[in-house]
């Protein structure tokens, strides 16, 4: 399944590495790590989802719940019964991706607006079980979550975090641009393009659509668990419908099939609640029209817009 990556694509990796180890040098306290480290958890569950909607098509509002599964789990499994972090994490991925393939085939049956109501429903039933199980999540009020520990060794701290979290992101990308250059990844964009004519041509479209669901599942999960344990709290809200529609809004602004757009997309939209802090009561509304307006002006997203007309601009100039 995985290909090998073109010079251009190594390049991309390259540049993401040395900007992920500059950035500290830009970073004057623990604030900014704190908000770099979860630019990096955001960016690495997008580029996942990025890829079931931007190559694949189809679109998910229930991610958010997939994140906070895997939060709960490791939260639940660490704190109550005493569990390893890893093999916490290992268990979460084990359940989301398990669940994620047992709702993927009949929900990936259903297109468009229908598609995207059972993707929102599933987030929502995962959501309220949450927060109605408060005997064993903390319910509303939330829950405690165990540092992560490995071997003994603690991670603690958001300069450790930071470098973890950089680290992941830079496989992720990996992992993510690998998959698109595959013979899976050609398949996916012919779903995206024509599912019927990808069928006609032998193309085993519902197995490729489940793959990606639960791989982008499985991002998400991992990455709730590690937000779990590096917060040391956690809310139903980590599950809920904004935090879904928040992933989405990502992928849209940056550029869907754009794997770097994603990462732009997660930069943006992390960023900007810090600076709209004075606006929390409208941070739903603001969302929304970001989402709006780059669906009707830029729907191909940030960075496949701008990169088209640089290269209108540099075909003027030749």
């Amino acid at each position: 399944m995985l290909a090998k990556l073109t010079h251009p694509r190594i390049g991309g990796l390259l540049i993401l590495s040395l900007i992920i180890a500059l950035l500290p040098l830009a970073l004057p306290n623990n604030y900014y790590y704190d908000v770099a480290i979860k630019i990096g958890i955001n960016a690495i569950v997008v580029v996942g989802l990025n890829l079931l909607i931007g190559y694949a098509g189809q679109i998910s509002l229930g991610h958010g719940g997939f994140f906070g599964l895997g939060a709960y789990t490791s939260g639940i499994l660490t704190a109550v019964y005493g569990w390893p972090p890893l093999l916490a994490l290992l268990t979460g991925v084990a359940v989301v991706g398990v669940l994620s393939f047992i709702v993927a085939r009949p929900i990936l049956r259903l297109t468009g607006h229908y598609l995207a109501m059972a993707t929102l429903g599933l987030g929502i039933i995962i959501s309220i079980v949450i927060s109605n199980e408060d005997w064993l999540t903390g319910g509303p009020d939330g829950m405690y979550v165990e540092p992560f520990t490995l071997l003994g060794w603690e991670l603690y701290g958001e300069k450790p975090w930071y470098w973890v979290i950089g680290a992941l992101l830079v496989i992720s990308v990996w992992m993510a641009m690998n998959i698109v250059d595959s013979p899976a990844g050609r398949a996916l964009r012919a779903v995206h393009g024509s599912e019927v004519a990808a069928q006609v041509v032998g193309v085993d479209t519902t197995g490729y659509k489940v793959l990606l669901f639960v791989v982008s599942a499985v991002f998400a999960s991992v990455m709730g668990s590690l937000f779990a344990h590096y917060s040391g709290f956690i809310t139903p809200a980590q599950a809920g419908f904004f935090h879904s529609i928040e992933l989405v809004t990502m992928v849209v602004l940056g550029g869907m099939a754009s794997t770097y757009g994603a990462l732009v997309g997660a930069v943006l939209l992390t960023v900007l609640p810090q600076l709209l802090s004075g606006f929390e009561d409208f941070e739903m509304v603001i969302f929304g029209l970001i989402l709006m307006l780059t669906l009707i002006f830029m729907p191909k997203g940030l960075v496949p817009t701008l990169t088209h007309k640089l290269k209108d601009w540099r075909g003027g100039r030749s």
